[in-house]
Order: C-alpha cells, then sequence, then structure tokens
C-alpha cells in the first residue's frame, strides 16, 4: 500500500473520475505517493496545520501507470506515480485528523 495526500477542494473536483491527477502533475511529471512509514514526516514537512487534507490510500499492485522508488531531498526512497491514480487502485479515501 501506499498513500497520497490532496487537499479536499482538490479531490472533490476529480473524485468522480477514472483517472487523478494532482493540480502540479504537469509541472512536477510525476505523483508524489509515500509508505506509511513516511506519511507522518511528509505531514510533518509539508501539511503541517491544514485541517482540509485527505489521505488516499492506494494498493500500487492495481495501478496501470508506472511506479519508481526514487531518492527524495533526504535520500529517503519515496514512491513517485509517472502517470494518473487510476480509481480502481484507491482502496480507501479518508479525512486526515
Amino acid at each position: 500500500m501506499i498513500y497520497h495526500i490532496v487537499v479536499q477542494s482538490e479531490w472533490s473536483l476529480q473524485a468522480n473520475h477514472d483517472l487523478y491527477f494532482p493540480a502540479d502533475f504537469n509541472s512536477v511529471g510525476f505523483i508524489h505517493c509515500c509508505t506509511y512509514s513516511q506519511l507522518k514526516g511528509v505531514l510533518q514537512r509539508y501539511f503541517q496545520d491544514r485541517s482540509d487534507l485527505l489521505l488516499l490510500s492506494i494498493d500500487e499492485h492495481m495501478l496501470d501507470a508506472e511506479l519508481k522508488y526514487e531518492p527524495g531531498l533526504n535520500g529517503e526512497l519515496f514512491p513517485h506515480l509517472y502517470g494518473p491514480i487510476n480509481s480502481k487502485s484507491i482502496v480507501k479515501v479518508e479525512l486526515i485528523r
């Protein structure tokens, strides 16, 4: 399982589509994801004091796009998805509290 954090308003624009692209996909070229063990650190580094976030739980074996584990700024390997998140791979969507 891998995870993607998304702002609720952004998710609501695409929640009923077969494919999900984050707003920054074209400029970044991939979708940032993380493992469960990386989740707390990602939330602390990039999403402090946000209360409008959702967590997408993604079954990486159901993805249609290419998934690569690549080093982040701290050298830790993060899952990067080189294409959209297809809806059949999303196992759960939940509010982050």
